[in-house]
Order: C-alpha cells, then structure tokens, then sequence
C-alpha cells in the first residue's frame, strides 16, 4: 500500500475536547495516510490535561510564534510564489466577507503563516493539508494554496457562524470537505451554495470502542445513598453546565440525594466561566453536591462514566457530541438536550431520553424518571452501547479521510 504524506491542522492542539482528532490521527496509518502534525499555536497549559498531550506536543509543529527561521522561511515562500501567487491572496483578500479594515489586516498575517504552512509542505512532502477546522486555521490553508498550489479541506464541527467570517472563501477552494452532521450539511448547501468543492461528504465523529468499555457491569441506582450524575464538556455558557446545576438542586429540594461531577474547564484555564459556576455554587449552597474536576485525561473521563448512574450534558446547542458517545459506548444511560446535531446521535426513549435545551425542571424531571426505574437504566444504556457500535464507530473518518485522498488528491 503507497503511503500519503499529509500535513494534519488541529488549532490551538492538544486542547481538552481533542481526543477525537489523536483517535483519528492513530486510525490513519493503517489506511495508506501518514498524517504529519501541524497547529497553529499551544493551547493554554491548563488544559493540557490528556495522558497523551505531551507525546502530540513532541510530534507537532507551531506555526505560531514564528520564529526567526520560520518568518525567514515564511518570507521565501512568500518570495517564490511572486507576483502571481501573491496577486491571488491579495484578490482573496479582497473578495473577503464580513470583514472590516482590521479583520482584513489580520487576513495579510494569515497569508504569511500560509507561507510558513507551505514551505514546511514543501520540505516534509505533503500531497494535501486537512483541516479540522472552518475558523482562522481554514484561513492559513486557503493563503497556501493561493500561495503554492497546496491543496487543502476542512472538517465543519459546528454552525457555520461559530466559526467567523469569509467562509465562501475558505470553502470554494478546498479540494473536499466533510461535515460531522445530516444538519449541518444542510446549514452549508444552504448558505454556501455556488461556493463549495465539489465533494462533501458525511463524516460523524466516533469513539473508539476498544477503549470505551466497561470493567465492571452497569448498576443502576437503587435508591439509596447518592445518586451519581456525570457531565463531560468545557466550561462555556453553551454546555448549559448552569441548567444541570439548577436540575441536581430541584433533585435534592425532593429528596434525592443527586451528586453531580463535571470535567471540562474553560478556554482560559479556570479564570472565566468556572468562576461563574463556583459563584453560582455558592449562591445555590450547592457545593458540596456538585464537585468541578478540571480539565482530565480520557482515563479520568472514563472512570467518572463508570462509576456514574447517569450521564448529562444540558448543552445549547451540540454539534454532534463525543462526550455523549464516550457515555452512551460506556452502557451509561444519557439524559441529554436534543439541541443542535444530538438528534442524529439519540433517539428519544431508544438509547437516551431528550429533553429541551434551558428547561432545568424538564431535565430535572427525566433525571428522576431514569433513577427510578433501573430495568429502563439498564436498556437504555445497553442501547446506547449497540447504537454507537454500529453507527460511530472512531474509524469512520478516518476511512472517509483515506478515501476522498486517494479520489481527490493527484
């Protein structure tokens, strides 16, 4: 089997939600792709939490800070690709959306990280650059392009809008593209129409399953001593984290002894929101019920799932959602908001139960009806286990990956 060379660029890696991204990384090799780790800068050291972040850190090149030799390489990029290819960025720039005279600035510092992107293409032999992002580092791939001729495509995880201006731009000269859900497929026929590659495909996220599975079996609550509540995302408004507090305290105000542990932390390392919640604990009396791990390894991820009665992430809207699957592939029963893509990965009283997104009482509510019925605890986990198994499985994207390379990438 030839082997393709690739650059691989993950933002701000290895950041806390990142595991997604090293399981698809280690799928690779086994389908023809040696994907080369490129991103554009280190995540804040207080979320470097994974047992595996410092062996990516070792195997990644930062586009940012430069670097004396990387601007200088950066530069003879940009030298080499004169006056054409240099002409193209500027009209990119020009045709650029939603930008004001200050985003267009920034978009000039982008073209030379795409130099510095195609130059490091150059030296290590990659045929292709992927993407798992539509934000700034989709700006560093489009000006290599312009810039070299690097082909390049993108992994969508989230609406278009989370992931700022210029997506006409980004999108219409990728060579391929995937998005993680049937709903955001649609976001993008919609609002991108007459500016997308020719080929996007249907790519979810998965779960390694070998690694996610139970030691012990199940054991649903019993009704008596604590009821264990697990929730898994960063710390940020959107993950409701707030409206799961509200539902463990309407839990205790009936009599239940719910505990509730959540892992994440906030993109600033504990100084943004966790402060919000520990006010809101304090507020609420609640914090001695509802315990904030940080920023923790998959293993700890896993333990917490394990010892858990139930799963819960009380988002605002979700993309898709790993932290589920990782749960649902675990045989823990999911209570979950059906906003966003989650639809696509829970039916409703099949493999989790749905519940509307800020309706803490409604959650409250089907946080009770599982906790007291422990045969129904016990098949909804069991369907969970089975749907993840056969629909999101980790070596999906990497398969669809390998295949549009060898379809698309000369």
């Amino acid at each position: 089997m030839a082997v393709r060379k690739i650059g691989y660029l993950i933002p701000e890696f290895p950041g806390q939600t990142h595991i997604f991204f090293w399981r698809e990384l280690q799928a690779l090799p086994g389908k023809g792709v040696a994907p080369e780790l490129v991103s554009t800068r280190p995540p804040p050291a207080r979320i470097i939490s994974h047992s595996w972040a410092r062996e990516a850190m070792a195997r990644t090149e930062y586009l940012a800070p430069p670097g004396p030799l990387g601007m200088v390489k950066a530069a003879a990029e940009v030298a080499r690709a004169m006056p054409t290819g240099w002409a193209r960025c500027l009209a990119s720039i020009a045709r650029a959306e939603g930008l004001d005279a200050k985003g267009r600035a920034q978009l000039l510092g982008f073209a030379v990280m795409g130099g510095r992107l195609a130059s490091l293409a150059r030296e290590r032999g990659w045929s292709h650059v992927h993407v798992h992002s539509c934000a700034n580092a989709a700006h560093v791939a489009l000006f290599a392009n312009l810039l070299s001729g690097l082909t390049y495509s993108m992994t969508l995880h989230g609406p278009l809008d989370d992931y700022g201006p210029n997506q006409k731009e980004k999108w219409r000269h990728a060579k391929f593209a995937f998005v993680i859900t049937k709903k955001l497929l649609g976001e993008v026929n919609q609002e991108l129409a007459g500016h997308l590659p020719a080929s996007i495909e249907l790519a979810p996220m998965g779960v390694e399953l070998s690694k996610f599975n139970r030691s012990v079996p199940y054991a649903a609550w019993t009704g008596e001593g604590p009821l264990r509540i697990f929730s898994c995302g960063r710390l940020n408004p959107c993950k409701g984290h707030a409206d799961l507090i509200d539902a463990v305290g309407v839990l205790r105000a009936k009599g239940i002894d719910a505990r509730l542990s959540i892992a994440g932390e906030d993109e600033a390392g504990g100084t943004t929101y966790r402060k919000v919640l520990e006010a809101k604990l304090a507020e609420t009396k609640l914090g001695d019920a509802v315990t904030l791990l940080g920023a923790v390894g998959e293993d700890k991820v896993r333990g917490e799932i394990e010892r858990a009665h139930i799963f819960s992430l009380a988002s605002l809207q979700e993309p898709l959602g790993v932290a589920i699957m990782e749960a649902m592939a675990m045989r823990a029963p999911v209570v979950v908001t059906g906003a966003g893509g989650v639809k696509e990965l829970v039916d409703d009283g099949v493999d989790g139960l749905l519940v509307p997104p800020q309706a803490p009482l409604v959650l409250a509510e089907k946080l009770e009806k599982v906790a007291r019925n422990p045969a129904e605890a016990a098949r909804l986990g069991e369907a969970g286990r089975r749907k993840v198994e056969t629909q999101f499985s980790s070596e999906r994207s990497a398969d669809m990956l390998a295949l549009m390379l060898q379809r698309a990438v000369v």
